[in-house]
């Protein structure tokens, strides 16, 4: 059964938060069959902005989301990227679409401060989590129901997946391929990205 990524994007939403597990969700996709791992294509790897059509990403990329809150198709996996979120969390509809999503779908994950927007839309109370280092303490301020974890690439929470700032978010999106494919098929995925993965930098229940 092929699943449905959703990475939500936004403006000021930072560049590798989201083009990097677009990346690793779309490799495995590509190369499971090949490397026998999974049936053709088990990922679709989709876009989402509250109205669809151009996003300004961080540092000036023009990115066109390929749905809206309105239009997309059910998703089974739910990517929250971080970067410039201050205009995200003020605006009601991407968190409830956050919260309502999540209630549907099989897991969620956040990149970076995309931690807040989980936090924000009430979905880490009293678990465990981590962002980039810088905004540790900031998550903790804003957001004492949750336990924020340190030094640690990624928290999995089983439905919840938090990661560690930007370049964080690849590992735990391999790790998520693991979960949902094999183990195998996150170590095929990483060595066709040559990418060096950072799984033992991970907090686990």
């Amino acid at each position: 059964m092929q699943l449905t990524i959703g990475i939500l994007l936004f403006d000021g939403v930072e560049v590798l938060d989201f083009a990097g597990p677009f990346e690793v969700f779309s490799v495995a996709s590509r190369i499971a069959a090949v490397r026998g791992f999974a049936a053709p294509d088990p990922f679709q790897v989709l876009t989402v902005s509250r109205d669809g059509g151009r996003v300004m990403a961080r540092h000036g990329l023009q990115v066109l989301a390929s749905a809206a809150f309105a239009d997309h198709p059910a998703i089974d996996v739910l990517i929250v990227p971080g970067g410039v979120v201050d205009a995200a969390l003020a605006d009601p509809a991407i968190l409830a679409w956050i919260s309502q999503t999540a209630g549907k779908a099989q897991l969620t994950a956040s990149i970076c401060t995309g931690a807040f927007l989980l936090a924000d839309a009430g979905l880490l109370d009293g678990r465990r989590a981590t962002t980039h280092w810088e905004d540790i303490d900031a998550l903790r301020a804003r957001s004492p129901q949750v336990r924020v974890i340190e030094d640690v690439a990624f928290v999995d929470e089983g439905d919840i997946v938090t990661s560690a700032g930007i370049s964080a978010g690849i590992d735990m999106s391999l790790h998520l391929v693991g979960r949902l494919l094999g183990e195998d098929a996150a170590v095929q995925t990483a060595r066709q990205m040559q990418y060096d993965r950072r799984a033992a930098s991970t907090s686990q229940r």
